[in-house]
């Protein structure tokens, strides 16, 4: 070890604990693990989905009685997160689509994810609001 390496381990090390910023995940890892959660949130939807239209084959009134439920804050504010999710989910299909067919795209992979969330934002913002003042009206 030579001594200006020595001297820089004291350095780092006499700072402490607090110049610690944490771990930062590239924005790969950021982009998969969002788009595995918004893809397992998409399939639940799915899935009750499936459930009531498979109510319907019971008779309207049975399939009435589920619309409550439609009706709830808690499910209109778990519509907003599932928007959410699409758009994100979309977004980011777009960007491994170009990944996987443009052979330069990993050189651009920091920018192509912050284009998802600015393309992301530039549409849930507004439906986002459109929905919050539905649900208050």
């Amino acid at each position: 070890m030579t001594t200006e390496t020595a001297r820089d381990a004291r350095a780092v090390t006499s700072r402490g604990i607090s110049a610690y910023r944490g771990y930062r995940p590239p924005p790969g890892m950021i982009s998969w693990a969002l788009h595995r959660v918004t893809g397992l949130g998409v399939l639940l939807f799915l899935l009750l989905h499936i459930v009531d239209i498979f109510l319907v084959n019971y008779g309207p009134d049975v399939f009435n009685e589920l619309l409550f439920l439609y009706r709830h804050p808690v499910f209109r504010i778990g519509e907003i997160i599932l928007v959410a999710g699409l758009y994100y989910h979309a977004a980011n299909g777009v960007r491994i689509i170009l990944i996987d067919f443009w052979p330069q795209a990993y050189r651009y992979e920091r920018q192509l994810f912050y284009g998802v969330i600015a393309v992301f934002l530039l549409g849930f913002i507004p439906t986002a609001i459109l929905m919050v003042r539905a649900m208050l009206t």
